[in-house]
């Protein structure tokens, strides 16, 4: 499996390395020979593109053990056709500089002015909007906290309205129990005064009865 993979090397960097070649000419053409070089790169990356899908499954056949350095490989490929698409991408719409010196002359001096200012604003503008997403991540953030702050108020708030109703209850209680003891206080000074009236009678009682059994003898 692996000495497959190797074979797809060599086609790999021979492919990629003719397009990087043919990439760099691309800018000096114009016309029917600019337009038959960009189709024959168009193909030979679609001829790269097959080789990283068949490197791919070749991979994943690759015992465990050995595929990570593979995998590593692979990876650096995929990256490198990237770059090549990216390039070749540029040179389709690219000229070079004699070609844009002899099609606009002075203008051509004009046009990279106003590309270089173009790209300025671009900056400017990119730089505006990362400051607008930061000051916007700072609004949500102190949205955020403002949001946890009115919520642990409200929780504050709940927690004092309970504990204000439980002293209402307990105060509550505490008069129900004043109330009680100040019965319980009243009915035993009640007994007290009835329990002295009866022990008053039943000594006046035995007093008049000693008195009237000495008198009758």
């Amino acid at each position: 499996m692996s000495s497959d993979f190797e074979t797809y090397e060599q086609d790999f960097g021979t492919i990629t390395a003719e397009v990087t070649n043919k990439i760099g000419k691309i800018p000096k053409l114009s016309g029917e020979e600019k337009t038959q070089l960009v189709l024959n790169v168009d193909k030979q990356l679609e001829e790269v593109r097959e080789l990283l899908e068949q490197m791919d499954l070749e991979v994943r056949e690759i015992p465990i053990q050995s595929r990570a350095m593979y995998n590593s490989r692979l990876k650096s490929y995929k990256q490198e056709v990237e770059k090549l698409e990216k390039d070749f991408k540029r040179s389709r719409i690219a000229f070079s500089d004699e070609v844009r010196n002899e099609l606009l002359g002075d203008d051509a001096i004009s046009s990279e002015s106003q590309r270089a200012h173009l790209l300025d604003n671009t900056e400017r503008l990119e730089r505006s909007s990362r400051r607008l997403e930061a000051g916007y991540q700072i609004a949500v953030e102190t949205e955020q906290v403002g949001q946890e702050i009115l919520a642990n108020l409200h929780t504050d708030r709940e927690k004092i309205q309970r504990a204000r109703e439980r002293l209402r209850e307990t105060d509550a209680n505490l008069g129900k129990s004043s109330r009680i003891l100040t019965g319980m206080l009243r009915r035993i000074i009640q007994n007290r005064i009835l329990v002295f009236v009866l022990g008053g009678i039943i000594l006046l009682t035995i007093i008049l009865a000693i008195y009237l059994n000495l008198r009758s003898h």
